[in-house]
Order: C-alpha cells, then structure tokens, then sequence
C-alpha cells in the first residue's frame, strides 16, 4: 500500500473514532423525530366515491391516475352515493370521499372526527321529466305545460334515487318546504341506472339526480327527445332558504350549441360537493388531493369560472390546515421543484432538523479536541517510560546502564511503528529526537 493512502486512512480511521458517538448520536436523534413525526405517508389511501357512470365515478378516476404519479395507490369504493360515503368516514372504513353539502343530518362528533379540504363543484338538482306525463298531468295549454315547480308533482311517479346518495333526503326537505303532501307523490328510490331505464320506458314520470355535469346519466338525458328539464325559477330563494344550496344557470345552448339545447336559460339549485377526510388522514396525503382537486376541478365549466373550485365558500366542516394553506399560497415551494416524496420529508422534517442542530451543535465543539487528544495520546504516553527510564539512570550504578539501553532500544522500536497523521508528525519526531538525547546521556555514562 502507498505510504501516503496509509496515512490518509490513518487519519479516517481516527476521525471516525473520534467523531463516531457524536454521528450516531446524530442518526438516534433523526430516527426518533423521524418516528414521531411519520414524515411520509402510508402509499394507500381509501377513497369513497359513488355508483357506477356517475361524477363521483368518473372523477374518482381522475384522482387515481393524479395520486398514482406521487406514488399513492388510491383504492375507490364503489357507493350509492353521498350518504354512504359520509358514514363510511364516521365508521373508518374511508379515508377520503365525496360528500355533498347537507347530507344527513348534523352530528356532533363530525366536526371533531373530520374535516374538509374545499368544495370542489356544484352538482344541481336535475329535474327530468316526461314531456308527455307534464301534457297528463298539468293543467293549462299544452304549450305551457312545463314543469316549473315543486308544487306541481301532486300524482307524479317519480324517483328520487337510492337512500345511500342523499338525495331523498334533500328532496324530502324541499318538498316539504314546498308544503307538498308526501302521500300526493310516489316517490320510488331505484338506482341511476334503472331509473333512467325506468323513465325512458315510461314506467317513471320523473327522476331526480344530485350530480355534477360530468354525469354520464346527466349527459344523455339532455340530449334525449322527449326528455325535459325543470326549471327552478325559484333557485335564489332556495339558497336563501337552504344556506348549503347555491344557486345556478345553465346557459342557453351549453349542450349543443349547433341544436341550441336548451333552448333557452335553465334556473337550477343545488349543493357543492366537497372532499371530506378523517382527522387521522396523514397531512402529506391532504397535500396531494387538494392539489389533485385544483387540477381536476380548477378548470371553467358549465357552471363555473377557471380557478373558481376548489373553494371554502360553503363548507359545514372544519378546513383543513394544509387545504387552507394550499388555497391560499398554492402547493409548498419545495413540491415546485422537487419529487413528493422528498419534498414532504424535508417540510415535515425541518422543524426537527433544526432541534438536533441545536442540541448537537454545541457538542461538536468539543469533537477537535477530542481528535487532537486521541492523536496525541499514542505520543505522550511514551513520555512516561522515556521520563522513567531517564530517572533510574540517575540512580543506577554503571552495571546497569546496559539494561537501561536496551529498555530505551526497545521504546524506539515501539516509537517508530507509531502511525499518525501527517499533520501531528512533528510531535512524533520531537519524540524520537527525545529518545536519541537520553540514548546519548546514557552513552555518556
């Protein structure tokens, strides 16, 4: 081996001793911040999302595919809807889902075991009915025979959907507001699918939807023959009354603008839609879906602009302190440029990064000494034998100044297999120099 690699690993090898209980101390510190603070998150989290061909289906996808690319493997719950959703979060069995504004009713406990990162879109009530059951059943001309409020379903069929999408609910209450008689109205609560069929087969006078745009069902029964649209005239007074209802427009000709369907301005109301999550979900995973929510729900829509969602403008629940933060400041400056996974160890890190800087630094301190000492000591302690040797010669007679030689022999044989750093040479030579001055007063003798 080169003489200078020997030296350098005798040098890294006294720096590791030396410096070797002040880094694992360091490492001890890191582990137990790090087993405190769980910095990183689990890489699954349960979504609740709804039935099949709904919003809440499709945009459950979306979120899988965003989450999928920070590494998160988001499994989707298939529900009926809002309602079931709400208490698979109240029992644990969710982590995240899709809750509409005024679903079931309000629990206490809700406000301490979940909270909310942001409306995310507005999903109005979708009123579709018969063009030929509103000829039956209303009175009037036939040309103003249209279906224009809650008051006019007296001996209507119609379906107001499963008990887990919160639907019969919100129209129990809006019939009831409209002092509507329940018993004048038969209310069926088939699911999306069979409903439509339902009503497509003239089985169902009218069905009632809660749901975004997106909706598949929503879709094709705008541009179904036959198939209408109430208008809710009265939206404004429906978001006064219902303080989570908001009202809405859908403009003319948004669905076809060839066809110009609808024909004219529809006045439509309905709750926003909201992510609600457990208090126990991991902050890192909030982080992503609000930024997931900006990208999937930020663009303009038919009843929004660009930017408008996700919001905190009507939420029941407690905001999210990373919602909130996000919302206001946009995504933490570290996500902007590096990976996730990185960027939430050091945010969610930092904080007991600079705890352990302060407890360490001061020891590090006493770390150059401690080198200096531990290099020095293989030198000094040989000043004791050379110290003593020296003694007994005072006191010696003639005879034993042969023995003494080769005791001080024996000390600079042992004194030249000393290895140091380069840097702490000149006390080993000093040592040596010693040596060969008591050799000589010996020899003087």
């Amino acid at each position: 081996m080169p003489q200078a690699l020997r030296y350098t690993l005798i040098s890294i090898r006294d720096l590791l001793v030396s410096f070797g209980p002040f880094i694992v101390l360091g490492v001890l510190l890191l582990a137990v911040a790090y087993w405190w603070l769980e910095p990183n998150p689990p890489k699954t989290v349960i979504l609740a999302a709804g039935p099949a061909q709904s919003a809440y289906d499709e945009f459950a996808k979306k979120y899988v595919t965003a989450l999928k690319a920070s590494g998160i493997d988001v499994k989707v719950i298939s529900t009926q809807g809002s309602s079931e959703n709400l208490q698979l979060l109240r029992d644990g069995k969710a982590d995240i889902g899709f809750v509409q504004g005024g679903t079931g009713e309000p629990d206490a406990d809700d406000q301490l075991k979940l909270q909310t990162l942001g409306s995310l879109f507005l999903e109005p009530i979708w009123l579709f009915y018969r063009q030929d059951a509103a000829q039956r059943l209303l009175p009037g001309k036939p040309e103003e025979r249209k279906l224009s409020s809650l008051t006019q379903l007296a001996g209507w069929r119609v379906n107001v959907g499963t008990a887990g999408s919160g639907v019969p609910n919100l129209m129990g209450n809006l019939l009831e507001s409209n002092r509507v008689e329940m018993q004048s109205v038969t209310l069926t609560k088939l699911d999306q699918t069979p409903a439509t069929m339902a009503l497509l087969s003239s089985e169902t006078d009218a069905i009632v939807f809660a749901s975004a745009p997106e909706s598949l069902m929503v879709q094709m029964l705008l541009q179904t023959p036959d198939i209408k649209l109430m208008d809710f005239v009265q939206s404004e007074a429906y978001s006064r009354r219902f303080t989570f209802l908001s009202p809405a427009v859908l403009p003319r000709g948004v669905v076809d603008l060839s066809l110009d369907n609808p024909p004219q301005e529809l006045h439509l109301a309905g709750p926003t839609t909201s992510l609600i999550a457990r208090n126990e979900t991991h902050p890192a995973l909030l982080q992503l879906f609000t930024h997931a929510a900006h990208q999937i729900h930020g663009t303009a829509g038919w009843f929004n602009r660009s930017n408008e969602y996700p919001n905190a403008g009507r939420d029941e629940l407690p905001l999210a302190k990373e919602a909130e933060r996000y919302l206001k400041n946009g995504p933490p400056l570290l996500q902007r440029y590096l990976s996730f996974w990185m960027a939430n160890l050091i945010e969610r890190m930092w904080v007991a990064l600079g705890i352990i800087i302060a407890i360490l630094l001061p020891l590090s301190r006493v770390l150059p000494p401690l080198y200096q000492f531990r290099v020095r000591s293989r030198i000094f302690r040989w000043y004791a034998q050379l110290r003593d040797i020296e003694y007994r010669d005072k006191k010696a007679d003639a005879d034993r100044h042969d023995e003494l030689l080769q005791e001080l022999e024996n000390l600079d044989n042992k004194v030249e297999r000393i290895k140091i750093p380069l840097s702490y040479a000149d006390e080993l030579y000093a040592l040596r120099n010693n040596i060969q001055l008591v050799r000589s007063r010996l020899q003087r003798n």
